[in-house]
């Protein structure tokens, strides 16, 4: 069984930045791609983007390409996610995944593709 925890979510305001960290207990944790989703007040859960598990490759969304970093620290077992020039529309409670799959950035944008899911953590973006 794996467990994901974030932290690192919290207020600030339009253009400032945040950096969530997502803690995994597990041994083999170099074993696993990492994504990261987050899901607005009425709305669907939407990827965010999405690491290898050498963290060499990665993916982002439109809405976040450019904007958000994704990296890993496999021998910490933890996965960032760098948040500049942040929007009010980028306000959700993010949540950090993993999965054993092969990775592939079509896969991995995909939910269904992680079998381990943290809690989250809340972002508010204030205008």
């Amino acid at each position: 069984q794996v467990q994901l925890v974030e932290s690192g979510g919290g207020l600030v305001q339009a253009g400032g930045s945040l950096r969530l960290s997502c803690a995994a207990s597990v041994r083999t944790f170099n074993e696993y791609g990492m994504g990261w989703f987050r899901q607005a007040p009425g709305k669907e859960r939407e990827f965010v983007g999405s690491i290898n598990w050498t963290g060499y490759t990665t993916n982002y969304a439109d809405s976040t390409k450019g904007r958000f970093t994704i990296s890993r620290d496999n021998a910490k077992n933890t996965v960032y996610l760098q948040m500049d020039s942040l929007k009010p529309e980028d306000t959700a409670v993010y949540y950090c995944a993993a999965s054993t799959r092969p990775y592939s950035r079509r896969d991995y944008y995909f939910d269904a593709t992680y079998q381990y899911w943290g809690q989250g953590t809340q972002v508010t973006v204030r205008s």
